[in-house]
């Protein structure tokens, strides 16, 4: 028994607002690009493998921008590609979204510094919404990445900016110390000493 299910048998009635139910069914059914450029690509087609059965989240790959709505960078952008990536985007239609998936997407990666080849980041070209760290991220951080699309959309307003709904997520996310205390609540006493620590030290070099 699925969850709406269970909601049906206790009153009959689901009450919501058309926002939220478009939302919801935005949210159900997103379909990314399949458009890989290079070893991230390995990692967002075992993704997209039946060992992590994206379609129980309604997530289904497309190989046309025209299909799509959420377009996945997964690897390395050149000065060459560059112009692809825009135009197929522009291809989308709206609304869309951007995951950056790994490194070189996020920002360059190994070829940050002396890799004259590569954009430093695919945001200089496409807005972004979600980045994805690592180098290659697993399946599941691009999971994750593809979630925080999901809860991003959740947010969304009729008429409302990208920008605003981005703040109420931010909003509602607690902060990464307070979740490493929850998941680890043994390193408490050694964070509590190490603040306390710092604070005599700072009131030592005040005084």
């Amino acid at each position: 028994m699925g969850l709406l299910d269970a909601k049906f048998e206790k009153g009959g009635v689901v009450i919501s607002k058309v926002e939220d139910l478009l939302n919801w069914s935005r949210l159900s059914s997103m379909w990314p690009m399949s458009f890989g450029l290079a070893c991230c690509a390995i990692e967002m087609m075992a993704t997209n493998a039946s060992n992590y059965d994206l379609e129980r989240f309604g997530i289904f790959p497309r190989s046309s921008p025209r299909q799509s709505d959420v377009m996945i960078v997964a690897g390395t952008v050149t000065f060459k590609m560059a112009e692809r990536v825009k135009r197929l985007y522009e291809q989308m239609t709206e609304p869309r979204y951007v995951l950056s998936m790994g490194s070189c997407a996020n920002c360059g990666g190994p070829y940050w510094e002396h890799g004259y080849h590569v954009v430093k980041g695919v945001d200089r070209i496409i807005p972004v919404d979600v980045y994805v760290p690592g180098c290659p991220p697993r399946p599941e951080a691009l999971i994750g990445g593809l979630m925080k699309i999901q809860e991003l959309i959740r947010e969304e307003e009729f008429g409302g900016k990208r920008e605003d709904a981005k703040k109420r997520l931010a909003a509602k996310s607690a902060p990464a110390e307070e979740v490493i205390m929850m998941q680890h609540p043994y390193l408490a006493g050694s964070a509590g000493q190490a603040k306390k620590e710092k604070e005599v030290e700072e009131a030592e070099t005040a005084a």
